[in-house]
């Protein structure tokens, strides 16, 4: 059983607590120095960068919000142990806990703080991978010789050279993919450093929620639940090809990841979270006809960038932003990849609808397409649906069109007048 000590970086087999410095914050684990895939996650950012500039905070319960009609973007942890969490509406954080303190969020602030961070990250590796600003994944296989030292002993430094030069902590996801790093980075916060290996991998995940999975949102999931499938150990019930029939093809996501096996790599360049596309009226508009007319374009807009990037996407997300500058979204999730115009239109569409009514001025719509994956499965063969395929079809033969004379070289009748 490796050891490794989080204070003092000592390495050893035996006992509760370091034999070196006596710190109870020791790391036990059969494949502790074989895995190399980390998540890393920084505790509460941005109430912890306000505390660290303001030590007067320490003890206090701090929300990160806009005023009373806001909603929190964040919170430390004393606050949490009110009830206080992400994205509460500000008026229910404030009656949950009315003691709090209340700030504004400084985004000038915490990006610099993060690219603090981030610096600190790409002295180990190269290969950071970030997903906002406040999380990363890194993949240290290959920097032992560099460092001297496993991953999980470079990471252990990096955790406390973050704490000791920036004065934020962060908490530590170890595995062998990017899946299970991920899940075991909220496994032990704040300040925590969990561990999930190869061995325990299928015994970790039997009695999760199906929810940990990306792309499975609230409705996806009730309808696994409607089915039996609440958790991992009932998804490893069945084999790939009868979720495929059931599901489409996050099927193959959630066989995989049941068994704990993830492809994906750490992609120095980040990935791509959505494709969107937008647009503001030089005059505001209210009736569905208008809006869906340009909802249409944006759609082919999306689409085309899609094919072009070989990526298609299950969630499709409309925007509108009304007179007085409010936004309103609304999304949906296929059971299918899409990579189609049409497809994302008619996903659409009918959000715009239910918006739309004719009694509220908008001045900008938008539409994207997040829940990204490659294009290989996208827009599979359905034959309860054959107007997928003539839809493929159909965008073929006009990509083929627009790729020899341009774009305006053709379209479709439900795109075509002046744009507002």
């Amino acid at each position: 059983m490796g050891a490794l000590c989080r204070d003092c970086f000592a390495i050893d087999r035996e006992g509760r607590t370091c034999p070196a410095c006596g710190s109870p914050r020791v790391i036990r684990h059969p494949e502790l120095h074989d895995i190399a895939i980390a998540h890393i996650d920084c505790d509460a950012f941005y109430a912890s960068v306000e505390k660290r500039d303001d030590p007067s905070l320490a003890d206090k319960p701090l929300i990160i919000g806009g005023g009373r009609r806001g909603v929190v973007s964040t919170c430390c942890y004393v606050a949490r142990m009110y009830g206080v969490r992400s994205a509460m509406p500000m008026f229910k954080a404030l009656k949950a806990c009315p003691d709090a303190v209340v700030m504004k969020p400084q985004m000038s602030k915490y990006v610099a703080v993060s690219k603090q961070i981030r610096a600190l990250m790409l002295d180990l590796t190269p290969m950071v991978e970030p997903l906002s600003i406040d999380e990363a994944f890194l993949d240290l296989g290959g920097t032992q010789k560099v460092h001297r030292s496993s991953p999980a002993t470079s990471l252990a430094r990096l955790a406390k050279r973050i704490q000791d030069e920036i004065g934020v902590t962060i908490s530590i996801g170890l595995s062998y993919n990017k899946f299970l790093a991920k899940l075991s980075s909220d496994l032990d916060k704040p300040r925590g450093f969990a561990i999930v290996g190869r061995a325990e991998a299928v015994s970790f995940l039997g009695p999760r929620p199906v929810s940990d999975i990306y792309g499975v949102g609230k409705a996806f999931q009730a309808r696994l639940t409607a089915d039996g499938i609440r958790t991992f150990n009932d998804l490893r019930q069945y084999d790939e090809a009868t979720l495929m029939k059931r599901y489409g093809s996050i099927a193959k996501r959630l066989r995989s990841f049941a068994d704990g096996r993830d492809t994906r790599s750490v992609n120095p360049d980040g990935e791509r979270k959505s494709v969107s596309s937008e647009t503001t009226f030089n005059d505001d508009l209210s009736a569905f006809e208008d809006l869906n007319r340009i909802l249409w374009r944006l759609s082919e807009d999306v689409s085309a960038t899609l094919k072009e990037k070989r990526i298609a996407g299950r969630t499709i997300t409309m925007k509108l932003r009304t007179a007085d500058f409010r936004i309103r979204t609304r999304s949906v999730t296929l059971d299918d990849l899409t990579q189609l115009a049409g497809v994302i239109h008619g996903a659409a569409a009918p959000l715009l609808k239910k918006e739309a009514d004719g009694r509220t001025r908008f001045r900008l719509i938008g539409v994207g397409v997040s829940a990204l994956d490659g294009d290989d499965d996208a827009d599979p063969p359905d034959l309860l649906n054959q107007g997928r395929q003539q839809r493929r079809r159909i965008e073929a033969t006009l990509d083929d069109i627009r790729a020899r004379f341009g774009k305006a070289a053709i379209g479709e009748g439900r795109g075509m007048k002046d744009k507002p």
